[in-house]
C-alpha cells in the first residue's frame, strides 16, 4: 500500500478548514471543478464534492464570504443532558413534551436522551430503567420469602 495514501486516510480536516480551502481557490480565479479537484488530491479523494464547491463559489460570487454556520430555525443541535438531568430531579412527574418545550427541543429528543440516561417512563413519573442494588435484593429477598412460606408438598 502506498505511504501517501495512508496519510491521506488518517488526515483529518474541520468544516471551516474545508471552507478556507474553497475560499483560497475562489480568490485563485479557479472554478468549482478545478477547486474540487486540488482541494481532493491534496486532502483526500472524498473531502468535498463538486456540487458542494459551487453552492460555495455561487455564495462567494454573490458577495458572502461568511465561513460560519449561521443559526437557523429548527431543532437545536444538541441537547444539554445536564440541564435535562436536573429537570428531571426537581420533578420526575414531568411529561416529554413538557420537558420538550422547556428545553426548545422535540419530545422524541427528550425520549431518546431519556433511554441515554438510562430512565423510563412509568407510572406517571421519570425513573431509572436499571433496578437499583437495593432493589434487586428486595426482589431477592421477597422471592426467597415466598418460597420458604410456601413449602413444596
Amino acid at each position: 500500500m502506498d505511504v501517501d495514501i495512508d496519510l491521506e486516510s488518517e488526515m483529518k480536516i474541520s468544516r471551516r478548514e474545508l471552507r478556507l480551502l474553497r475560499l483560497r481557490e475562489f480568490c485563485l480565479g479557479h472554478n468549482a471543478t478545478e477547486a474540487t479537484s486540488n482541494i481532493c488530491d491534496t486532502m483526500g479523494k472524498d473531502v468535498l464534492s463538486i456540487r458542494t464547491a459551487q453552492r460555495w463559489f455561487n455564495r462567494f460570487k454573490n458577495g458572502n464570504f461568511e465561513l460560519d454556520d449561521l443559526p437557523r430555525s429548527g431543532r437545536p443541535p444538541e441537547l444539554d443532558m445536564h440541564v435535562l438531568q436536573q429537570f428531571i430531579e426537581e420533578d420526575p412527574r414531568l411529561t416529554t413534551r413538557c420537558l420538550a418545550e422547556r428545553l426548545g427541543c422535540s419530545h422524541t429528543t427528550v425520549e431518546s436522551r431519556l433511554r441515554e440516561l438510562s430512565k423510563t417512563w412509568k407510572y406517571g413519573v421519570c425513573i431509572p430503567h436499571d433496578l437499583s442494588t437495593h432493589q434487586l435484593q428486595h426482589r431477592v429477598d421477597a422471592g426467597i420469602e415466598l418460597i420458604t412460606s410456601h413449602p413444596s408438598s
